[in-house]
């Protein structure tokens, strides 16, 4: 009775010969192996999304800013960045009625932060989207962008005294290219 199981078990152990027919796969080539198309996004996908939230009070919008971090890493989004970009200030004044005189002047501080997510599934899109629009807090403003390289311009702060020698530079004639023996 022995003999009879062990027969048996060496027949469904034995591994399928692979056949090399000559047969087109669905990707369209003889050449081209049909596991690249499963390799393909199942979904279409944004490339790269800034999401820009600004807003006056500081402690709220890094808090909100870490809210939508984790949204994003709770759907399974690459965030590939986050951060901050210097604060813009804004001076307010209110004048009296039917006059020029200044009543009051406030001097406001826009401090503005950038998640930046990449390859983002179309279907997950909507659903990220909707999530930071029911949890936007009062005061905050939310932007969501394609990303270009204006955003990342704007990302670092150009260095004045480097602008100012090559102004200089330029007035006293501009670089030599030659060089001296």
């Amino acid at each position: 009775m022995l003999r009879r199981i062990v027969p048996s078990v060496r027949l469904a152990l034995q591994v399928p010969r692979a056949t090399t027919t000559a047969v087109r796969s669905t990707s369209g080539s003889v050449y081209e192996p049909d596991y690249l198309e499963s390799l393909k996004p199942q979904f279409p996908q944004y490339d790269s999304l800034n999401v820009q939230i600004k807003g006056y009070d500081y402690p709220q919008l890094e808090s909100y800013q870490r809210f939508l971090h984790g949204v994003a890493e709770y759907l399974e989004l690459d965030v590939s960045d986050c951060y901050a970009l210097p604060p813009q200030q804004t001076t307010v004044q209110r004048l009296r009625p039917n006059s020029t005189v200044i009543e009051s002047e406030y001097k406001l501080t826009t401090y503005e932060r950038n998640l930046q997510l990449n390859n983002v599934d179309a279907p997950v899109y909507p659903q990220f989207l909707r999530l930071a629009q029911a949890a936007l807090p009062e005061g905050v403003s939310l932007r969501v962008q394609e990303h270009t390289d204006d955003c990342e311009e704007r990302r670092y702060v150009p260095d004045k005294e480097l602008l100012d020698l090559k102004v200089e530079l330029e007035r006293m004639g501009g670089p030599t290219t030659t060089k001296k023996k």
